[in-house]
C-alpha cells in the first residue's frame, strides 16, 4: 500500500503561495490531464501521476470497494517503469525547468505520494496544502479587489489601435491577450481560447503581479461582459463601467490601415503557420465566418454588400493583390462600427476625462499618473 508521510514540507501560507505566484514560479500538477485542460494555473507544469483513464479507475473503485481497493489499485497501476517514469519526468521539471513546488486537486494522497516518491530520490520539493482548490480561491478573491479610482478605461473606435497603445504602457493588463481573443465578431484566434477558469486564474495573477508592482494606476481596454466565448468577471466588470475612460482618436485612414494589418496580414500569417498549405482556405472560411456572425445586425443589403468586396477581395488576394480588402473594411467601419461605437460612448460621457490621438494620450496618462503619485 502507498504510505502517506507527515514529514513532508507544505505551502500552507496565502502569503507565501502569493509570493510563488507573483514571481512565476513553475509548480508541477499532478492532476490527471482532463483536469489540468479543463481548468489550470498559468505556467504549472502538468505531469500527472495517475493518466485520465488510470484515474478514472481508481474512482470507479473507491466508489465500489473502498479507499483501501483504489489506494492498492493506484499502487499497481503505477508502480515499477511506469512510476520511475512519472519520477523522472517530476525530476526533469524541477531541474531542468526550476520547479519549486507540487499541487494535486485538494491537497491529497496524489501530492502527498508524489512528493514521497520524489524524497526518496533526494528531492524534497514543497506540496501546496489544499492544492488547486485553494490556489482557486485564492485567486478568484483577488478579482473582487480591484476599485474604480485605481484604474482608467481606455476606449475608442474600432481600428484606433488600443491593443498596441496598451502593451506600450507602463501599468496594464491586456484583457484580450489573456482570453486569446480580439473581442469582436473577427477577433477569434487560430488557436481556441482557454477555459473560464484559466482566463480568471491568469487575469488574478496579472492583477497580483500589477499590485505587487506599485501599483501605478491600471489600464484596461474597454470591453464589453464578453471577449469571445469567455466572461470579465462580474467584479471586475463593475469596477470597469464606474472607472474614468480616455479614448483613443486616429483618422479613418490609419484605422482602415490597423485592421487591415491585424486581421489580414497577420492573420494569414497565423493560418499559414498553422495549416500550411490550407492556410489560405482556411482564412477565407475564418473572414466569411466572422461576417456572417453580424448578418442581421448589419442588414441584408449591407451584409450582401459586404459580403460580395469580401469574396472580391479574396480572389484578388489569392492572385496576389491582398489591397482590395481595404474596401470592406472601410464600409464596416464607416456603416456598421462606427455608428454603434458612437452610440454606446454616448451612455459613457460622464465618465470620459480625455481624449487625443496616441501622443496626446500618452501624455495625458503621464501628467494623470503623476498627480496620482503626488496625492
Amino acid at each position: 500500500h502507498w504510505v502517506v508521510m507527515k514529514a513532508e514540507k507544505t505551502v500552507d501560507h496565502d502569503d507565501a503561495l502569493k509570493t510563488a505566484l507573483i514571481e512565476g514560479a513553475r509548480l508541477i500538477d499532478v492532476r490527471a490531464p482532463i483536469e489540468f485542460t479543463s481548468t489550470q494555473i498559468p505556467g504549472s507544469l502538468n505531469h500527472p501521476i495517475l493518466s485520465t483513464e488510470e484515474r478514472s479507475e481508481v474512482g470507479t473503485c473507491y466508489k465500489q470497494q473502498g479507499a483501501a481497493a483504489a489506494t492498492q489499485l493506484g499502487h499497481q497501476l503505477v508502480s515499477g517503469a511506469v512510476k520511475s517514469e512519472r519520477v523522472l519526468a517530476w525530476i526533469n521539471a524541477i531541474e531542468q525547468q526550476g520547479a519549486s513546488m507540487l499541487f494535486c486537486a485538494r491537497g491529497g494522497q496524489r501530492s502527498q505520494i508524489a512528493c514521497e516518491w520524489l524524497a526518496e530520490q533526494g528531492y524534497q520539493l514543497p506540496r501546496v496544502e489544499g492544492g488547486y482548490k485553494r490556489i482557486r480561491q485564492l485567486l478568484m478573491a483577488e478579482t473582487t479587489l480591484l476599485q474604480p479610482d485605481q484604474l482608467l478605461v481606455l476606449g475608442g473606435s474600432t481600428g484606433v489601435g488600443k491593443t498596441v497603445f496598451l502593451l506600450e504602457d507602463s501599468a496594464f493588463i491586456d484583457l484580450e491577450g489573456l482570453a486569446n481573443h480580439r473581442g469582436s465578431a473577427f477577433g477569434a484566434s487560430v488557436s481556441p481560447q482557454p477555459a473560464q477558469s484559466s482566463f480568471e486564474n491568469s487575469l488574478a495573477i496579472a492583477l497580483m503581479q500589477w499590485r505587487d508592482a506599485g501599483p501605478e494606476t491600471l489600464l484596461l481596454e474597454d470591453e464589453g461582459r464578453l471577449i469571445g466565448r469567455l466572461q470579465v468577471p462580474p467584479t471586475l466588470q463593475g469596477a470597469m463601467k464606474q472607472a474614468p475612460l480616455v479614448v483613443l482618436e486616429a483618422n479613418l485612414e490609419t484605422r482602415i490601415e490597423h485592421i487591415y494589418q491585424e486581421y489580414i496580414v497577420h492573420q494569414l500569417q497565423a493560418f499559414n503557420k498553422a495549416a500550411g498549405s490550407e492556410g489560405f482556405h482556411r482564412f477565407s472560411e475564418y473572414l466569411v465566418g466572422a461576417l456572417s456572425k453580424i448578418h442581421k445586425r448589419l442588414g441584408g443589403d449591407r451584409y450582401r454588400m459586404c459580403e460580395q468586396q469580401m469574396r472580391s477581395a479574396l480572389i484578388a488576394h489569392s492572385a496576389g493583390d491582398p489591397e482590395q480588402h481595404k474596401e470592406w473594411i472601410s464600409l464596416l467601419l464607416t456603416d456598421y462600427y462606427d455608428p454603434m461605437y458612437t452610440h454606446q460612448l454616448s451612455k459613457k460621457e460622464d465618465r470620459m476625462i480625455f481624449k487625443g490621438d496616441t501622443t496626446a494620450v500618452r501624455g495625458f496618462l503621464a501628467a494623470y499618473r503623476r498627480n496620482r503619485r503626488t496625492q
